[in-house]
């Protein structure tokens, strides 16, 4: 089945999403402690989100490898209840390790990548699934996250264009917003979902709860696909 997808993502009030524009230390606590309620056992994140809050810009370590390798879905040994799936359609991400924190990585690829980055997450234990020839199969991917780990829920935690790729292809089930009290106002920082110059239609949302939290945030729940 199909993993339950809730979109967990902190916005200024025009919905822009760049958290370095809003003061010195705007206090985003309450992003974490609201997460923490959907008790998911994975987290999307796309590869620009990943090298910049994660990776920190790390290059992969290639080396050549003697043979090639087949394009086919690698499960590492893992032993973790949690996971962070990382959207890398041509495998740029560099990994300290097969994990963060306590949650095992998962790397979604096209099948483009090289066989020697195919090598090199083999060789750091990180797991890797295959969404699709040249692009990623959203659709595929959740089905297979499903199949392939004990994953029931996953806080989709991505930029605009991942987050406006799944909500494209149908596959966001939730919303979960945290409104920060401050208005960015500059038209190049992008919003919660982007969908480029070829938009799909307008989605609706039916409102499931709306809740003050601490500093003045404002945290609305949503469910998908309701008028």
């Amino acid at each position: 089945m199909k993993p339950r997808v809730i979109c967990h993502m902190m916005s200024s009030l025009d919905g822009r999403t760049i958290l370095s524009r809003w003061g010195d230390t705007p206090n985003t606590k309450e992003y974490e402690t609201t997460a923490a309620t959907f008790e998911a056992q994975a987290w999307l994140c796309g590869r620009v989100t990943m090298e910049k809050d994660f990776t920190h810009g790390l290059a992969p370590d290639l080396k050549p490898v003697a043979s090639p390798l087949p394009r086919t879905d690698f499960v590492a040994e893992h032993g973790a209840e949690s996971f962070a799936v990382a959207v890398d359609a041509h495998g740029k991400l560099g990994w300290e390790s097969a994990a963060i924190d306590d949650d095992h990585i998962i790397s979604i690829l096209t099948e483009q990548v090289s066989d020697e980055y195919l090598a090199y997450l083999r060789e750091k234990g990180v797991s890797y699934l295959f969404g699709g020839a040249q692009e990623i199969d959203f659709a595929l991917v959740l089905r297979k996250l499903g199949e392939l780990f004990p994953i029931q829920t996953i806080l989709l935690e991505g930029g605009g264009h991942l987050n406006g790729s799944l909500l494209k292809a149908g596959l966001i089930d939730e919303l979960s917003l945290l409104h920060y009290p401050v208005v960015d106002g500059a038209p190049t920082s992008p919003t919660i979902f982007e969908q480029g110059d070829a938009p799909g239609p307008a989605t609706p949302f039916k409102l499931l709860s709306a809740e003050q939290r601490p500093g003045g945030i404002l945290w609305l729940r949503y469910e998908a696909g309701a008028a």
